[in-house]
C-alpha cells in the first residue's frame, strides 16, 4: 500500500516547467512506489485523478568526497498527465 510519505518531491526544473504547461507533473517518489501506488495516493490526499502515469527509475549517482566514496539515494520519477485545468495545489481549477 502506498502512502504519502513515500512521495519526495515535485520536480520544478526548467524541463518540468515547460511539461507543466502541458499539464504533466513530474514528481520524485521513493523506489518502491507503482503506479496504481501513485493514482492511489493522488485520488486519496489530492482528490485528482491522473489521466496518463509513466514511470522510469533512476539510480543513485556515485560521488566522491575527500576520497571516500558513496552513492545517491535511488528514486522513482513518475510523469503524470493531469485533466486540464486541475492542479496539485489546490486539486481543482
Amino acid at each position: 500500500m502506498a502512502d504519502i510519505t513515500d512521495i519526495k518531491t515535485i520536480l520544478y526544473t526548467e524541463k518540468t516547467l515547460g511539461l507543466q504547461e502541458q499539464g504533466v507533473v513530474v514528481i520524485q517518489t521513493s523506489p518502491k512506489m507503482t503506479k496504481n501506488g501513485l493514482k492511489e495516493v493522488l485520488r486519496e490526499y489530492f482528490g485528482v485523478t491522473p489521466l496518463r502515469v509513466n514511470s522510469l527509475r533512476m539510480d543513485g549517482k556515485v560521488k566522491r568526497f575527500k576520497g571516500r566514496v558513496g552513492v545517491r539515494n535511488d528514486f522513482k520519477k513518475f510523469y503524470v498527465k493531469l485533466p486540464d485545468g486541475v492542479s496539485l495545489e489546490n486539486g481543482e481549477a
